[in-house]
């Protein structure tokens, strides 16, 4: 009888696989439930991807214990996948995970996500949002979870859902809505690339370097988008004097909010830096918002109103760097396709002139090009905040001829 209950311990262990063993599980593992890929409800798919992670938590030595305090994990907040932005969308998906998590298991304990806590507890949580395919606007959504081990950097449990993009609000928050430029820069790219990482393997290391600045970005956002705008330019200011804090999305928040205080000189010392960082980075995607149909800005001027200043600050930069650059234009899915790819390629065109106005020598240094719809981001096709990112203006950095 051992015998047989050694060998059913070794074939689980086996099935477990070299995951978890590296993970040092005690007894006789199990492998993880099996990510769900039948898109169902919203909060149904929340619900297994989270039940899904805990589950895999209970095997780790950490959480073992029936007795003792609880695991302390931080959160940092989640976003959408393909455009990096906090919506209406990923703030439910974090509260629910977060109210589920808090109420269902006892062994853990979601803290607040500050320098404190961060400091001092055991795990970090992050979790994505990712249209399946943005040719499919109402399609199926995956939901993405990873549990981080602070100390090691070992993404010690992974779990993943489908849900059904059925009654889900994707409207940014105020801060991602009022950006210029998105923010899908490395340190987010490596948060993404966390969340998609399997137990048992290190998370991205350009996430993990950068994570001590993350709690001060995130409150410097919060207050943003609660309208204390001064309370936020101090708290980005902050967050860029520290180790990794030159990240676009401070640069941004420190712009967004000298606009916001009407600190016009301030603002464009700001913008000025973000454009510049573009160029180090080799691309700047610029969120210029034209009248529907037109190469027109939009004639709203608390919309269109910075967008001289924009085009002044990106042709200053690029003709003291001395760069050459494909100006990319593109479109929300709606129309044709040949009818979106020359508007496409016409408000590029009116971008290269507006630059060429303000530093002739960009003439011989910048390529028009259109894209029509054909790399979207959210791809709804709702000609409104949700899909704002769709009608940028790409600065793309080649090489001169």
């Amino acid at each position: 009888m051992k015998d047989s209950m050694l060998a059913r311990c070794l074939r689980g262990s086996w099935l477990a696989g070299a995951t978890l063993l590296a993970l040092g599980l005690a007894g006789c593992a199990t492998p993880p439930p099996v990510a769900s890929t039948t898109a169902v409800p919203f909060d149904q798919a929340t619900a297994l991807a989270t039940d899904s992670l805990v589950a895999q938590t209970q095997k780790l030595p950490a959480f073992l214990a029936k007795i003792g305090p609880k695991r302390g994990v931080v959160l940092d907040p989640m976003i959408d996948a393909g455009s990096a932005q906090q919506t209406i969308a990923t703030l439910r998906l974090q509260d629910t995970v977060t109210e589920r998590m808090s109420s269902k298991f006892d062994s853990i304990d979601i803290m607040p996500f500050d320098s404190a806590n961060l400091a001092k507890a055991r795990f970090l949580l992050t979790g994505t949002l990712t249209r399946i395919s943005v040719n499919e606007p109402q399609g199926p959504m995956r939901i993405d979870l990873a549990l981080t081990e602070l100390a090691s950097g070992t993404v010690v449990a992974h779990a993943s859902a489908v849900a059904r993009d059925e009654g889900l609000d994707h409207t940014p928050l105020p801060y991602d809505r009022d950006t210029p430029v998105p923010t899908k820069d490395l340190v987010v790219e490596s948060y993404v690339r966390t969340t998609a990482t399997p137990a048992g393997r290190p998370a991205d290391p350009y996430y993990m370097q950068n994570i001590a600045v993350a709690p001060k970005i995130m409150a410097a956002t919060t207050l943003y988008n609660a309208e204390r705008y001064q309370d936020a330019l101090t708290q980005y200011t902050e967050a860029a004097g520290l180790p990794n804090g030159e990240q676009l999305r401070v640069l941004n928040g420190i712009y967004l909010s000298s606009e916001k205080l009407g600190r016009s000189a301030e603002a464009e010392q700001a913008f000025g830096k973000i454009v510049a960082y573009g160029i180090a980075n080799q691309e700047l995607g610029v969120k210029f918002l034209f009248t529907p149909g037109s190469t027109a800005f939009w004639p709203e001027a608390k919309i269109s109103g910075p967008y001289a200043m924009w085009l002044r600050e990106i042709a200053r930069q690029s003709t003291t760097a001395k760069v050459c650059m494909d100006i990319v234009g593109h479109t929300s899915h709606t129309g044709s396709v040949a009818f979106n790819d020359a508007l496409s390629l016409q408000r590029a065109l009116y971008i290269r002139q507006r630059l060429v106005t303000e530093s002739s020598a960009l003439g011989n240094r910048t390529t028009p090009t259109g894209k029509g719809f054909r790399e979207n981001i959210i791809g709804s096709g709702t000609d409104d905040a949700v899909d704002a990112l769709d009608r940028r203006v790409e600065f793309k950095i080649i090489g001169c001829s």
